[in-house]
């Protein structure tokens, strides 16, 4: 088959295209508010102008992120109604409420109030101020919510039937709450939280090693690794009950996640695959370790299997998800990546217990500062890692098991997508490298702490006689 010839290939290929490229800004956005707030409130708390310039310094890459991520996230929406027509007209009347409820419960609020917390430092009373980064960050992880409440629905559709071809709601709260809903919302969380934490103390692990302002930049960090304790264990035990629920509910991308072609009955052990080169042609892996009933433990923690993992050979290959390769090892990518995490934070925490964090010992933690440099591209990697998985994972369908993707698809002459989807190729390097350079003299210049501290009652403007009467002459 000729992919510059087909339509099916060329809007999928499309929607990756700018759903991997707006997923690296929202990831940031929706942590980085979090931790926004965090500062904020410990400048309030302590009045410590550290943690207000903190917030000054940080929130300037918020707004980069967050304009980027606006401008790359418009064309996912329109190609519901240019690319994807047949879709939108199947089930619109759920997943496109749920859509909308994104852009005016969390959009709308997260933009409303992102002025404010910009430019009202003078302007507004502080606890105002702070009223309002909360806001933002509310919107911007509602956004999370919404996103993924209407993707889960994809992967385990509820609350209605189709009839004729289309999807009617007899149940709005069972749509919303489907099986997957809860669990991949809180996956998702961790996730941008845990990617925000890395990038925040890589950059101040980077200006630490500099010798750059590193007493304040040692503050930032611990800030991080306070949260990662939390944080980085939890997302490992979210993501394996993620990884459970495919079990239960996508038996397909399972086998596709761990390279399985051969059914393994209930009752027996189960070996894990570790690593493998999946066949998809000879349907078999020409080569694989395995830890010998690594899988029973992972997905029921028990030494034999209650029910049987479904191998791919099961179903016909036109039901079942293709690019096993891709999915096995995004899978595997994600997971260490999360495990790498832990790792770093455990070691983090420990020199923090031995004083090796103080601002006169962490300069010359140069090993644990350049671990935290490394690692805070990690999470982008994963996050994207984690959304192929989880949507090349669910083909052959749009909905799973309700509507095939084949005819979900808008009929296009290929050469038109062909073209808009190199536009956007174009437009989003463009972009890219523009975040990245305005991201970079961001840094390089560093806070300005020169800035001055916000007083925490506004002097009233005088109004003179003049201003509030413009004419103090007698009517009559």
């Amino acid at each position: 088959m000729d992919i510059l010839s087909d339509t099916l290939t060329l809007s999928r290929l499309q929607f990756a295209v700018t759903a991997i490229f707006h997923m690296l800004w929202p990831v940031l956005t929706t942590g980085m508010a979090i931790y926004l707030v965090i500062v904020e409130g410990l400048w309030l708390k302590t009045k410590n102008p550290d943690y207000y310039y903190h917030a000054r310094f940080w929130s300037k890459l918020y707004v980069l992120n967050f304009g980027i991520g606006v401008a790359s996230g418009a064309p996912m929406a329109f190609q519901f109604g240019t690319n994807w027509a047949p879709f939108s007209e199947a089930v619109g009347d759920f997943f496109g409420s749920i859509l909308g409820f994104e852009a005016t419960m969390a959009f709308m609020l997260e933009a409303g109030f992102l002025g404010i917390m910009i430019f009202g430092w003078q302007r507004v009373h502080p606890l105002i101020h702070y009223i309002s980064t909360i806001c933002v960050a509310i919107g911007a992880n509602l956004s999370t919510f919404w996103i993924l409440t209407a993707n889960s629905w994809l992967q385990t559709p509820a609350g209605g039937d189709f009839v004729e071809g289309k999807f009617v709601v007899k149940d709005y709260f069972a749509a919303i709450f489907n099986p997957f809903m809860v669990k991949s919302v809180s996956h998702m969380f961790l996730a941008t939280l845990e990617t925000s934490l890395f990038v925040i103390g890589g950059i101040s692990a980077w200006y630490i090693l500099k010798q750059r302002h590193t007493e304040f930049f040692a503050k930032s960090l611990k800030i991080v690794l306070a949260v990662a304790i939390a944080v980085t264990p939890l997302q490992v035990y979210v993501g394996h009950l993620s990884a459970e629920q495919v079990y239960y509910h996508q038996p397909t991308k399972l086998a596709a996640m761990e390279a399985l072609w051969e059914t393994i009955p209930a009752g027996e052990k189960a070996d894990w695959s570790l690593l493998a080169i999946p066949n998809e042609k000879a349907e078999r892996n020409e080569w694989e370790i395995k830890i010998p009933n690594g899988l029973a433990y992972l997905l029921e923690f028990k030494p034999r299997l209650e029910k049987p993992v479904l191998g791919l050979k099961e179903w016909d290959e036109k039901n079942r998800p293709h690019m096993i390769g891709l999915i096995y090892y995004s899978f595997r990518i994600m997971s260490l990546i999360g495990i790498i995490f832990v790792g770093i934070m455990l070691v983090s925490v420990i020199q923090w217990l031995r004083g090796k964090l103080s601002p006169e010992y962490i300069s010359r933690q140069r090993w644990l500062l350049w671990s935290w440099i490394w690692a805070a591209p990690l999470g982008y990697v994963a996050v994207e890692a984690g959304w192929i998985v989880r949507c090349v994972g669910r083909q052959p369908w749009t909905v799973y098991e309700k509507l095939r993707t084949a005819d979900a698809v808008s009929h296009l002459p290929p050469e038109n997508v062909l073209a808009s989807l190199t536009v956007f190729l174009v437009i989003y390097t463009v972009l890219f490298f523009s975040a990245l350079f305005f991201a970079s003299r961001i840094v390089a210049k560093g806070p300005d702490f020169n800035l001055p501290l916000p007083e925490e009652k506004l002097t009233p403007v005088e109004v003179t006689p003049a201003q509030h009467m413009p004419d103090s002459r007698p009517l009559v």
